[in-house]
């Protein structure tokens, strides 16, 4: 299909944002069920913690193998092949008596997701010119901004009242709108005629400024999870905020950072993606500094203390997801659109094998320090990430085409 310079294709960028957002839903919502999920199966919080490593360790092994295995299939249908597969497993997570067919169902699902998300992205660049290619692809990835701030609270709630299972109809019911949506309105996408060799495949990863880009993705995930995955120690430490309150807190970072990916997207086709990218890395290292200094300064008023820990907040989840979109249009460039997939598959990979990074360095803070270290070691990451950035962007790496 024809890149062109009309207004967004909207409908159907809608209709893979909404398949971002069933993902990022069922993604996101489990932390909280955790504890429910393993009472009603008669298991550890560990054990059952499992649950969230599984699928984020599938999704960023399988993605780039099942992308670059899959190249030759028709995408529009490989998006409506790896809804269902999510489907099912969701039916499956809803239904089960024991940890094991609960495990094995989102592992399923981890893989589905790390295939849809690449390729939905891939096909959102196809569908409009160059110039129009970051607000394209800050609508697909909108859904999934839009499913921490709307849909995991949505979900919490739905959990309480009706138990953890009515959650997976719930996704359940939203990938049937989305598979509906991409079967009805996303235009024909053409099959290869001829699939490369893995050595092809896998040449993006031979280019320093693909690598050194990836290895920006997993440092910003890890500062981004190091902060995330243990927020509600942090407020309870810091505002002796606990409970339902945290999920405000909550939705509050989740509204910014679905402004912020929409902002991202914009500025990445004014300002151009290296630009986007060293303000947002750069915001995010501040915004985690303060979250530290503010955690430190335990004489502060408390109003004081929580206007400032809101205001970081509101800049955090405005830069962290301001950052994707540009990210992923600067992957894009690097590679061309024949390699898309790939690379953007890869590109999946390494945030959540960040996102699994952050999580241990996380633990590894709390373990040894205060609560409030938590910020510095995510500001440290991001400004590591800042530095390969610029370093990067001052080497101009040839482009690489597949096929």
């Amino acid at each position: 299909m024809q890149p062109h310079s009309s207004p967004l294709p909207r409908v159907p960028l809608s209709m893979l944002a909404a398949g971002t957002f069933a993902i990022g839903t069922e993604g996101f919502m489990i932390a909280p069920l955790l504890p429910a999920i393993a009472h009603s199966l008669d298991r550890s919080l560990v054990e059952t913690g499992m649950l969230v490593t599984g699928f984020t360790l599938t999704y960023g092994l399988s993605s780039p193998v099942l992308t670059a295995a899959s190249a030759r299939l028709d995408r529009r249908w490989l998006l409506l092949l790896s809804l269902a597969v999510f489907l099912l497993g969701n039916l499956v997570c809803a239904w089960a008596d024991d940890f094991t067919t609960l495990l094995v169902a989102r592992l399923l699902m981890g893989a589905a997701a790390g295939l849809f998300m690449p390729n939905a992205n891939a096909v959102a660049s196809t569908m409009v010119a160059p110039e129009r290619r970051g607000r394209a692809l800050a609508l697909v990835a909108g859904g999934q901004s839009l499913a921490i701030a709307v849909g995991v609270p949505l979900a919490a709630v739905l959990g309480a009242h009706a138990g953890w299972r009515a959650t997976f109809v719930g996704v359940a019911v939203l990938t049937v709108v989305a598979m509906v949506g991409v079967a009805r309105w996303l235009p024909r996408q053409a099959a290869a005629t001829s699939a490369p060799g893995w050595s092809e495949r896998l040449a993006p990863l031979r280019q320093k400024a693909v690598v050194a880009a990836l290895a920006v993705t997993v440092l910003w995930a890890a500062g981004a999870y190091t902060m995330l995955t243990y927020l509600a120690v942090y407020l309870d430490t810091t505002l002796g905020i606990e409970g339902a309150a945290v999920g405000a807190f909550m939705a509050i970072w989740g509204l910014s950072a679905a402004a912020g990916v929409f902002l991202g997207g914009a500025a990445n086709d004014r300002l151009g993606a290296p630009t986007v990218l060293r303000i947002a890395l750069a915001v995010l290292a501040l915004a985690f500094g303060g979250l530290w200094a503010v955690g430190s300064w335990t004489t502060a008023p408390h109003l004081v203390r929580l206007t400032l820990v809101l205001l970081f907040l509101v800049g955090w989840g405005v830069a962290v997801w301001g950052f994707f979109p540009a990210q992923q249009a600067r992957m894009i460039s690097l590679v061309g659109t024949n390699a898309a997939p790939l690379v953007l598959s890869l590109n999946a990979s390494a945030m959540y094998l960040g996102f699994a990074g952050g999580a241990a360095l996380g633990a590894t803070v709390l373990s040894h320090g205060a609560p409030a270290h938590l910020g510095l070691a995510a500001a440290l990451c991001e400004a590591v990430a800042l530095a390969v950035v610029v370093r990067s962007l001052q080497a101009k790496a040839p482009r690489f085409a597949l096929g």
